[in-house]
């Protein structure tokens, strides 16, 4: 049994990325609550899509250092279910679904890759970090900007944020009424984590 224990722990720490003995590391349990915000406009009007309750068990991790300019690696990533997708307004919603391919690709991936400089809570201040994000079977990568700042029970904020378009992914804005209301391409992508330090 103590064999089994250990072997799943190191499981868990290596496909997260890190070593339970990895000091030089930030880590962070994602935290119920956190979201993904998707903002974007028709010839009509504009529209909000919303993962409103993301709460997988993932972890983020961040090498220390108080390097400025330095780009840190960063270790995590989250998995968004394309069917959480919620645009207030039915069909919008399940055009949008449907735009994304939710029932080929069902799964929404964005995949940490790095930042700029390690966050300082005391005084916080914008970042930039580099993201790969997976939508509808293409990966592609984004600069984003980060802000890190700090909650109540010792608890961490992250917010970042990245323009991206269909386009990117191969996708065509969704249309109704023959064309007559067409999303345009541009997209602006919104999220914010709740964490928790682990280390």
């Amino acid at each position: 049994c103590m064999q089994k224990a250990l072997f799943l722990l190191i499981l868990l720490f290596g496909l997260s990325g890190f070593s339970p003995a990895d000091n030089g590391r930030a880590i962070w349990v994602v935290l119920q609550g956190s979201s993904l915000t998707v903002n974007g406009s028709t010839n009509i009007n504009t529209f909000q899509c919303v993962i409103p309750n993301y709460s997988m068990p993932d972890t983020v991790s961040l090498l220390r250092s108080n390097q400025k300019g330095v780009q840190l690696p960063m270790n995590g990533r989250l998995n968004l279910n394309v069917e959480d997708f919620d645009c207030h307004n039915k069909m919008m919603t399940s055009d949008l679904r449907k735009t994304l391919k939710a029932k080929t690709y069902p799964v929404l991936t964005v995949r940490f890759v790095s930042v700029n400089g390690f966050p300082d809570l005391k005084n916080p201040a914008k970042i930039t970090g580099i993201v790969d994000i997976t939508l509808a079977g293409v990966t592609k990568r984004f600069e984003i900007n980060y802000l890190f700042s700090s909650e109540e029970k010792q608890q961490i904020q992250l917010k970042g944020d990245q323009q991206i378009h269909f386009s990117d992914f191969n996708l065509t804005p969704p249309s109704k009424l023959g064309g007559v209301i067409k999303a345009k391409n541009e997209l602006k992508v919104e999220f914010t984590l709740h964490l928790k330090p682990l280390a």
